[in-house]
């Protein structure tokens, strides 16, 4: 049905459907974007660059806001994608997964006293490290790494029927855990 402008519009009783959907789906999963496979490598100079002004937005949100705010807003598709693109990855790239996982792993290490966040995995074999990681960031600070490596598990068990390729757990003291991965599309 288009309207005067030219722009379809869904009839009302599939906005009610797809309203509907959205209302019933819970919370488990926040969403996620369709990004066209690319290939190379960050550049050094860039990658330095994500590193430093991810740590000071990472900062700023947490001083600010709190850290379970920041991992809600990790935890959002496009605001995900967005902050990507604020640190310099071209807005479409798929591999601003990685490279932004990577840049706050780089900078948020040393500052995990302070604010209290720690990113674990990252790409290829960095992935199949993270329970042990989780385990070490649960004896540095008290929180049960054993918990935290057996859910790290558990997201891998269930996303092996995809083809995942690359999965980080970003985790706070005082809040649940969140999980950014890139899955290739069938």
């Amino acid at each position: 049905m288009a309207s005067s402008s030219g722009v379809q519009s869904l009839p009302s009783s599939d906005r009610t459907i797809q309203e509907h959907r959205r209302r019933r789906s819970g919370a488990s999963r926040t969403g996620s974007a369709d990004l066209p496979l690319h290939g190379g490598r960050v550049p050094p100079w860039l990658a330095d660059r994500m590193t430093r002004l991810g740590a000071v937005v990472c900062q700023a949100i947490v001083h600010h806001y709190g850290r379970d705010e920041l991992l809600r807003r990790l935890a959002h598709p496009f605001w995900f994608q967005s902050f990507g693109a604020v640190m310099g990855m071209d807005w479409h790239s798929s591999g601003i997964t990685t490279s932004v996982t990577g840049a706050l792993k780089r900078s948020l290490a040393p500052l995990a006293g302070e604010l209290g966040v720690h990113v674990c995995g990252g790409r290829g074999k960095h992935s199949r490290k993270t329970p042990d990681e989780l385990a070490l960031i649960g004896q540095r600070t008290g929180l049960d790494g054993q918990v935290l490596a057996k859910a790290s598990r558990l997201v891998a068990k269930v996303d092996s029927a995809a083809v995942r390729t690359a999965s980080s757990f970003i985790c706070t003291a005082s809040s649940s855990p969140t999980t950014v991965e890139r899955r290739r599309g069938p």
